[in-house]
């Protein structure tokens, strides 16, 4: 996905130097975030990296202890901010009696410009939904509901947490393309995901938190540089233990009749490889992705902080 330029000059949303605890645990501890129109901005981290705080003090949910929180350059409580951010998280309290259609018809009235019903069904996938009542669904069909209440109000800031845990492939893919319309239009999305071949997909820019602290912040690209791994696939009858014990290699796996190396320069590997197996053949090589990236680096943060 390509960033804006022009639109990056002032952040739609920041968290400057955000301090906040809860008793004796430091959830963010001198955070620094800042969210830009027409940008997917991925927040990556483990559980209780204080990804759920640093959303909540966004909202206007949760005040700071220290630091400057700003939604459209005002304090993120203000009504008038509110109606121009939409939210999809994990946990949604809807009534599980209304219909589809009643819902929708009850968050739009919200906003004072939302997008017309036919438009969020056609961006949320609900055909054949509004009629049914919202308990009765799936777990995959409720979260394209939440989706399409999330933007029904046409946010200018959309948070969007685990969007699509439960979704099938296809229905994950039609949500990434809904995703990446609405950042076209020039939303910002601030995007909290499990799914790192998700946030690879999505994101103009990826903040990685540990332990509260912001460890990395850069493209994709950028982040993945972190890391100088190189994974080598190819079918070939040598064995694992055997190619294990070469230099350079980092973990070796059998994948049916595939074998998947992990080596920290590819080069001399893949010249020992064919040297020991002429018949060696469907050999492709991959930079570190995403998540060997996020792995080192918040490792690397826990061991700093030890």
């Amino acid at each position: 996905m390509i960033a804006h330029p022009t639109r990056d000059a002032v952040p739609l949303a920041r968290l400057q130097g955000i301090r906040k605890r809860y008793g004796a645990i430091t959830a963010l501890d001198g955070l620094d975030l800042t969210l830009h129109t027409g940008q997917v901005t991925a927040l990556l981290g483990a559980n209780g990296a204080g990804k759920t705080t640093a959303v909540g003090l966004l909202l206007g949910l949760l005040s700071a202890d220290a630091g400057t929180v700003e939604v459209f350059g005002q304090s993120p409580s203000r009504l008038h901010v509110r109606q121009r951010v939409g939210t999809m998280l994990q946990s949604a309290n809807i009534p599980e009696r209304l219909q589809v259609g009643e819902l929708l018809a009850l968050v739009r009235s919200y906003y004072p410009r939302p997008r017309s019903v036919d438009e969020c069904i056609a961006m949320a996938g609900l055909q054949g939904l509004l009629g049914r009542r919202y308990g009765k669904l799936s777990g995959g069909q409720q979260r394209r509901v939440q989706f399409a209440l999330a933007i029904c109000g046409r946010p200018a800031l959309l948070f969007l947490d685990e969007p699509t845990t439960g979704l099938d492939i296809e229905a994950r893919q039609a949500l990434w393309q809904a995703i990446r319309g609405l950042v076209a239009e020039g939303a910002a999305v601030l995007l909290t995901t499990h799914y790192l071949e998700e946030a690879e997909a999505l994101s103009d820019r990826v903040a990685v938190i540990d332990q509260g602290r912001r460890v990395a912040e850069g493209t994709v690209h950028e982040i993945r540089a972190h890391v100088s791994l190189r994974r080598i696939r190819c079918i070939t009858t040598l064995a694992e233990d055997e190619v294990a014990a070469w230099p350079q290699v980092r973990e070796v796996e059998r994948d049916g009749e595939y074998l998947r190396v992990v080596a920290d320069v590819a080069e001399p590997v893949v010249r020992r490889l064919l040297a020991a197996d002429a018949d060696l053949h469907e050999l492709e090589i991959q930079r570190a992705g995403l998540a060997d990236a996020f792995l080192a680096l918040t490792q690397k943060a826990t061991r700093e902080a030890t």
